[in-house]
């Protein structure tokens, strides 16, 4: 779930002050890999089911239905003001993030991006992807695979850049020069104990932005990076409901998020797939590597 919108009086930043973060430490990290590694369960449940036919209800119940088995605690549910609905964000076509599940039937064409996040003995971990629906037309295909590509550029260069302004002014050179943009009023965040915590981890790049939001890549960080790119417009809008965020064109939006932290060994995805050794105590239909959603 993304927070820094101009657009929401619960996720604006504070633009008068550096932000501050605590630092983790290996053993809180590895406590946030258990939240992560349901995160990434759940989503590869929903994988199984997402498709033209399914509703978007549907697919909110399979993260219910994770969740429960392991006992975590579902981030988005009655999240802000007004509480959010549902355990999951999914988002269709235009709809950009914070997408409510409900009746509505996915379709052949469709885009849908589901995000979401638990807490597991204290510790939270969130992710997203989108999902193409059938067949989709080759501009999408292209906007799911750069925004795709964006989140692993940015997670790269953590290894090469010394300031989180050094890696979103490459991230959004990358989605420009493909032709598409970066939505500037949403940001990922710092996580740990709570989903959102400092710092913002803008996607973007401006100096006026970097005076309060840019910050050190120091080992114990640990981000949700979370790239969300328009075909069209960078420019976004809210619905009626207050949360769903949609492009102000119409224009199709993708997003992909993981949960990462800065070690002495590089960065690490806390949402990613299991070890071989994580995946000994995982589901058996699960055992199958060849099918599971990788982003």
């Amino acid at each position: 779930m993304i927070i820094g919108s101009k657009t929401h009086p619960n996720r604006q930043n504070n633009m008068n002050s550096k932000p501050t973060r605590e630092l983790r430490s290996a053993r809180e990290i590895k406590k946030m890999r258990a939240a992560g590694l349901i995160v990434w369960e759940a989503h590869q449940a929903a994988a199984r089911i997402i498709k033209a036919g399914v509703t978007t209800g549907e697919i909110n119940q399979v993260y219910i239905d994770t969740f429960d088995r392991h006992q975590a605690h579902p981030l988005f549910l009655n999240y802000g003001t007004p509480p959010f609905p549902a355990e999951t964000c999914i988002s269709v076509n235009e709809e950009v993030v914070h997408g409510i599940p409900n009746d509505r039937v996915l379709v052949d064409g469709d885009i849908v991006s589901v995000d979401t996040g638990c807490r597991i003995k204290g510790w939270c971990g969130d992710a997203a992807l989108t999902h193409a629906i059938g067949e989709i037309d080759k501009t999408s295909q292209r906007l799911l695979q750069v925004t795709k590509d964006t989140l692993d550029l940015a997670i790269k260069l953590i290894d090469h850049e010394t300031q989180w302004s050094g890696v979103c002014k490459q991230m959004e050179k990358f989605v420009n020069d493909a032709g598409f943009h970066v939505v500037e009023e949403l940001t990922g965040h710092g996580i740990g104990k709570e989903l959102h915590e400092e710092p913002s981890v803008p996607n973007y790049y401006s100096k006026e932005a970097m005076m309060s939001m840019d910050f050190d890549l120091r080992p114990g960080t640990v981000l949700a990076i979370e790239p969300m790119v328009n075909e069209g417009t960078k420019e976004v809008g809210m619905l009626d409901d207050e949360w769903t965020i949609v492009t102000a064109d119409d224009s199709n939006s993708a997003h992909f998020e993981h949960t990462v932290a800065i070690t002495n060994e590089g960065p690490v995805r806390l949402t990613g797939p299991p070890s071989d050794k994580e995946l000994e105590s995982m589901p058996e239909w699960l055992q199958d590597k060849s099918q599971w959603v990788l982003w």
